[in-house]
């Protein structure tokens, strides 16, 4: 169900951006340990420290398998999209149904106008500074700022070209990307609705929507090929099922208006299930009312975010190759190196995390992973066993990685030499898909041996 874009090793960080991000005395941002603000009022290196660190370092996570650790540049992973209907059963993973004879609505003619396209990534191997709320503008491109494409979803509009100077392995590590769209100059989507075996043809009109951007998980966009393939795709049932058509007052020119004069409850009830039918992860419109909205879709949330016992952590056992799951991060004068271990007369792999300078604080170094999927009010247990060649407290910790701010829970934990078990239960306030989980192990050389990281859903 889950995967990682393979999107870079982890090698450079920016001097400016980190002072950008990880400098700041705004208590929200990284390296403040929210909640501790006796660490947060004496940090008086944020002005300097960072600066002065200016070599270039490997901090991406290795494995002890022989290999070539030098840092190539990955190849380009060029974006193509695709826009189409389905009037399958919503199935994420089969490809699109064509519309069958007796098909209860056929959609005609749909198509909008193709205003944005953004991505919104994490931090990590990005030399640019990007505000990860709004995301990055990926096209139109600066020198053509007003460009915009008609897309037929009926037809069925395959992008490539206008997309041909976007590289998706230089934006960071890919968590959504975002297409932005408005009503073409129909303002309406044409097509037939089957009554008592006769179809009907049908206007629904879109006067209702201004602007919508429809944001879509990493986990949904294709990259085989060596092309990252988003698919755009308005699902005929999602849209209607469960809406009476029968009792829809047909005008004078045989045509069932759709709109806020004519069958105003149906065009209400399918207004409610217009954005969603695109089955984004989540999605934001304003209306001609200038009214905005934002949610998530209920039913790709479902299979974004962990089922009752299940491990929301990726690669908690640090079995499998290691791409954009774990994160090593050095910053404050924090220095170290990271090695997977094969336990001895066992077959567990344990991460090694060998601190060679500690820096001034605990989040000096950070082993860090994102994409922790957390729904509001469900509890959750964090689990995971540690052990030092030195006794001393870390800071636990599941935050949001864009605000910095704790959403799930903050704990002092004192390791000792013997491996301990950690467990600490915890109900997020807010959803997240991409909250950061995060151990602090900075502020003294040592060495510390990590295994079977797991965030549980438990109820």
């Amino acid at each position: 169900m889950k995967f990682f874009l393979s999107i870079a090793t982890i090698a450079v960080y920016a001097t400016a951006f980190l002072s950008l991000v990880a400098c700041s005395n705004d208590k929200s941002i990284a390296g403040i340990e929210i909640g501790n603000p006796s660490i947060a009022d004496s940090d008086t290196t944020a002005r300097d420290t960072t600066a002065k660190d200016t070599s270039v370092k490997d901090t991406s996570v290795k494995d002890t398998t022989p290999k070539d650790t030098a840092v190539k540049k990955q190849p380009a992973l060029p974006l193509v999209a695709d826009f189409s209907i389905d009037y399958s059963e919503v199935n994420l993973k089969a490809l699109a149904k064509e519309a069958e004879k007796d098909e209860p609505i056929l959609l005609d003619s749909f198509s909008l106008i193709l205003t944005e396209v953004r991505s919104f990534s994490s931090y990590y191997y990005t030399t640019l500074i990007v505000d990860p709320v709004v995301g990055l503008q990926l096209w139109p491109y600066e020198d053509s700022p007003n460009e915009s494409l008609e897309i037929s979803f009926t037809k069925g509009s395959l992008i490539e070209d206008p997309f041909k100077d976007i590289d998706l392995n230089e934006e960071g590590y890919l968590k959504e990307m975002g297409v932005g769209f408005k009503p073409d100059e129909t303002m309406a989507i044409f097509g037939r609705i089957l009554i008592d075996k006769k179809y009907h043809p049908f206007v629904y009109s879109l006067s209702n929507f201004q602007t919508l951007m429809l944001r879509y998980h990493y986990s949904q966009i294709d990259t085989a090929g060596g092309k990252a393939n988003l698919s755009v795709v308005f699902r005929v049932k999602q849209f209607t099922d469960g809406i009476d058509f029968s009792s829809a007052e047909i005008g004078e020119d045989s045509v069932i208006h759709i709109d806020s004069k004519y069958n105003s409850e149906l065009w209400n009830a399918m207004n409610e299930r217009f954005v969603t039918s695109f089955q984004p992860l989540r999605y934001d419109y304003t209306t001609v009312a200038g009214d905005a909205h934002f949610e998530y879709v209920a039913d790709i949330w479902k299979g974004i975010a962990a089922k009752k016992g299940e491990n929301t952590i990726i690669n908690g056992n640090f079995s499998s190759p290691f791409t954009t799951d774990w994160i090593l991060m050095n910053q404050f004068g924090g220095h170290s190196d990271t090695t997977v271990l094969l336990e001895k007369g066992a077959k567990e792999r344990i991460m090694q995390v060998n601190v060679t300078d500690g820096g001034k604080h605990s989040y000096s170094v950070q082993l860090i992973q994102e994409n922790v999927a957390l729904i509001a009010g469900v509890q959750y247990q964090c689990i995971f066993t540690i052990w030092s060649d030195v006794e001393g407290q870390i800071t636990a910790r599941i935050g949001s990685y864009n605000t910095y701010e704790t959403i799930g829970f903050q704990e002092h934990v004192q390791v000792q030499t013997t491996g301990q078990s950690v467990g600490i239960t915890f109900t997020p306030e807010v959803s997240d898909p991409f909250a950061r989980f995060e151990l602090n192990l900075g502020g003294s050389e040592r060495t510390f041996w990590i295994k079977e990281v797991k965030v549980l859903r438990i109820n």
